[in-house]
Order: structure tokens, then sequence, then C-alpha cells
């Protein structure tokens, strides 16, 4: 049997022209009659509704379908937000392309300030939800720097970020890096970058760097990257009100927004930072910083960012939830479709300035399957960014408590937590659950392939070992990989 969805935007004036999309979907087919405008008088409305009936009889007709069951999103117009950033992406391929209306949803995308910002007006409800670090949901959940309940139930991306240092830290570390073939041996780990913050420390100038906020993947992926080169990135410790995250630190890291992160570097504030894209190739262009190190290079295909919502959101709206995670889907599949055959395109979008706002060359150097290290050295990588791959938008328990390891790892989580907390934290946040209904529907519509869904997953990666450093990671037992580390908590440890 198919399903069928009618809405009417009405107005409340004589002659108001109405726009009055009708959308039907069936299992065999999807057929969407995305607007009709119409000029009505009240008292013709027996008009309009044999109208809009007609309407819907057609398109049953075309589809060959015979009943339909009404679904209702509890909550049509939605604003969303976002960091400029290019892996903001589904979210505008989801409204260019206009996945949201099909589902009956008419959404607004605002660009905000910063982190902290986005997450504020998420939980005060001035965001119906947004473009998050996947560690936000999380941190708020926890409590750290604000107490939230936000769950996710799309995960965003997997890579898309990475190390920048200045031009001038890069001519020292070069002299430790391995040559292969003429040109920098990759991957470029911290060992190169240690005796440069010796030469700082010894002329009594302090080394920092920038990351884009406490719970971000890039705080987190940055101290991972130093840590593995015996380079200490400093400890929080918020039960003694000391959340700067440089306690026993020889690298002083500290917040900045990523469009700032040149600027930042070029004015000599910083020494270098962990961002995402187009904000390490703006330096390339810029010729004031090298991107000495991928993200994926750190840890393969690792998750980056999700769309979050206030829990009590999700509870209140679940049919609009819904709706727009399936168009989110829908966003990620066709900016991977085809061997990334539609980024080109993708980059277009984000280049304006509503979205991301750099200049097409400078996204197109990572979002179609390149990097641009040094000035002129330019590598295939395709995987840079992925939007659908792997599984990349499901929500994984085990992504959830990587990032509740390192939060623990470096203090932020300050007191010893068994397994068990870890594994009930990542599933009230994470919503697999959610994911997969949203998933079905598509499938049922047609608009999805059954195999592009793990579907029997108990919501944990298989262990992963692609780290840098070569330490094994298994979701199921956070504790004893921290215990694999030499640098950071673990065990019984606390902050003194």
């Amino acid at each position: 049997m198919g399903n069928g969805v009618q809405q009417v935007r009405q107005g409340s004036d004589l002659g108001t022209p109405f726009l009055c999309p009708v959308k039907i979907v069936c299992r065999s087919h999807h057929i969407t009659i995305r607007s009709t405008s119409i000029t009505m008088n009240m008292q013709r409305s027996d008009r309009f509704r044999k109208l809009t009936g007609w309407l819907i009889t057609l398109a049953i007709a075309i589809a060959g379908q015979t009943a339909l069951a009404v679904e209702n999103p509890e909550k049509e117009d939605l604003t969303f937000g976002f960091i400029k950033l290019t892996d903001m992406a589904p979210l505008a391929i989801a409204y260019e392309k206009r996945y949201f209306e099909d589902e009956g949803l008419y959404v607004s995308i605002e660009a905000q300030a910063n982190w902290k910002v986005l997450l504020d007006r998420v939980i005060d409800g001035e965001l119906d939800g947004a473009h998050m670090l996947a560690g936000q949901p999380l941190g708020a959940t926890i409590g750290f720097g604000t107490q939230a309940d936000i769950i996710t139930a799309f995960s965003m991306d997997l890579n898309g970020n990475a190390i920048t240092v200045s031009n001038d830290v890069w001519a020292e570390m070069k002299k430790h890096v391995p040559v292969a073939e003429g040109k920098p041996a990759h991957p470029i780990k911290a060992d190169y970058l240690k005796p440069v913050i010796g030469q700082y420390r010894d002329a009594g100038k302090p080394f920092k760097m920038g990351m884009v906020f406490p719970v971000s993947t890039h705080n987190y992926e940055l101290r991972y990257w130093l840590a593995a080169g015996g380079i200490h990135p400093g400890y929080y410790a918020p039960h003694k009100d000391d959340t700067s995250g440089t306690l026993s630190a020889d690298v002083l890291l500290s917040v900045t927004p990523p469009p700032q992160m040149p600027a930042t570097l070029e004015a000599g504030t910083i020494h270098g930072y962990c961002v995402g894209e187009p904000w390490n190739q703006q330096a390339v262009f810029k010729g004031i910083g090298v991107p000495v190190i991928t993200d994926y290079e750190i840890w393969k295909d690792n998750p980056e960012k999700v769309f979050g919502v206030a829990k009590e959101w999700a509870e209140k709206y679940p049919n609009t939830h819904r709706g727009v995670i399936k168009a989110l889907i829908r966003a990620a599949m066709w900016l991977d479709e085809n061997d990334n055959a539609n980024r080109p395109e993708a980059v277009k979008y984000l280049a304006r300035s509503e979205y991301v706002g750099a200049d097409y060359e400078v996204i197109a150097n990572s979002m179609t399957g390149t990097f641009e290290y040094e000035k002129g050295d330019k590598r295939a990588v395709p995987d840079f960014n992925v939007f659908f791959r792997y599984f990349a938008t499901y929500p994984y328990y085990s992504d959830a408590t990587w990032y509740l390891s390192q939060m623990r790892r470096w203090g932020q989580i300050p007191e010893p937590k068994p397994d068990s907390w870890f594994e009930k934290v990542a599933k009230s946040v994470y919503r697999p659950d959610l994911y997969l209904a949203a998933a079905r529907e598509l499938v049922d519509e047609g608009l999805a392939n059954e195999a592009d869904f793990p579907w029997d997953s108990d919501g944990y990666r298989p262990p992963q070992s692609e780290f840098i450093d070569g330490v094994t990671y298994d979701g199921h037992t956070p504790n004893a990989y921290l215990a694999q580390f030499p640098i950071g908590l673990k065990g019984d440890d606390i902050i003194e």
C-alpha cells in the first residue's frame, strides 16, 4: 500500500495566493507535486478542495496505487544553525535540492558566530537543530560547560580536518621530516614538532596552538597527534575550576573560531591550529602556513560532525525529526554518489556567502578529492571528505564512546568511570534507532537501497587500529583502551 501527504499552507485574507505543496509517497514511486500557486476566495473553498483532491487522485493514478495513509510533520517551519565549514554540506544540499520540502518541511539555515552560541540557541529553542561538533551533545549531556539533554540521530561526515603550522614553524620542522621522492614523507608525526617546541621553551616563549572548542574533534585530534609524538597537550581540571586545559602542558591550546584561524595565525597569536576546511587550504592560498597532517592520517575515517537536536524537541516532534533525518541522508547520498561526481556542483553552493563564503578554488581543493600541503604539493586524498560511504551517516555508539574516552583522558571527566557508564551515556545521546527508522522509510519509498545501511549492527564498529600511533580502539572497553597510552589519565587517575 502507498502512503501520501497532502499539505496546504493557508492564508487568512480573501484573494490570498496559496502555496500548496502536495506530496504523494508510495513504496514503488516517489512523486512530488512541488507547489501550485492558487488564488482563492474563501467563498470558493469547495472549489479549492475539489482541485486539491483532483491533484491527489491524479498522482495516485500515476503511481498505480489505490490507498493513502496521511503523515503529518508536527512542526513544518524550522530553523537550523551551522558554522561556516565545508562539512555543513548535507544541510546546504538538503535545502538546495529541496529534500526538506519533499518531507513537507520549510527550513531556514543560519550561520552562527561560534560553537557556543550555536549550542546555546539549540538549548534555548531558538534553533530547531544544528550542525554540531560530535562531542557537543555528549559534553552537554554529562554537564561539561553546559548541562542539557542533546541527542543525535545523524552523523554528518567522516574526516575533513587538518593541522596547520606557520611558515616559520614548518621551516624548522622540515629539517627533521624524512623525504620520499623529493617531498616530505607522510604522515608527518608530531615527533618532528617536538624539537621546535624545545627551541621555544629554551627561549622562554610559550608555544601556542588553536582549536575550535573544548569538546571538538579538533581538540581531541590535535591532542592525540601531539601526545603520540611525546608532547603533553595539558589537562583540564573542572572540579578545581580550571577549564583551560593547560595543566602540565608543553603546548598551550586555546579556542579560536574556524573562520578566524588563518588571520590569527598570520598575526602570530598562535603558531598552528587544527580546523576543518576550507581554513587549512586558505592558509596555503594566502601563503601563511602549511598543513602538515590530515585527520584521515591521525585516525582513518574518523567521525566528525553530527546533526544535534534537544532531546525534548525530538520527543515533541518525532515525525518532523524523522523527516529531517531522511532529507539529510538523501543529501549525504547525493554528495558521495558516482565517485563524488556531484562535488563540483556542491562547491558552487558552499562558496556562496550564506554558506561557507570562501573562494571556489579554496573549497574545491579538498572537497573534490585532493589536498594541498605545501604550495604546489597537492596529493590525492579521495576520502578527505566522506558524507555517506562506509556508513558515514550512522551514529555509532563506539564513536560516542571514543569522544567520551578522550574527555576522560584529558580531565574533562575528572573521576574514573566504569565501562558501563560510557555505554549508558553513548546510548542516551547517539540514536541509531531513530536513524534506521528514517532509513527504512527511504528504502520503502525507493529512494535508497537496503544495502546502504547497517541494519544488523549492534551500534559498535569492529576494533580499529588505523591510528597514527597504531593503538587499537574497541568501543566496548574504553578503560582498557585508555590504559594503553603513556600520556593521559587512565584507571583511577585524578588531577591533584
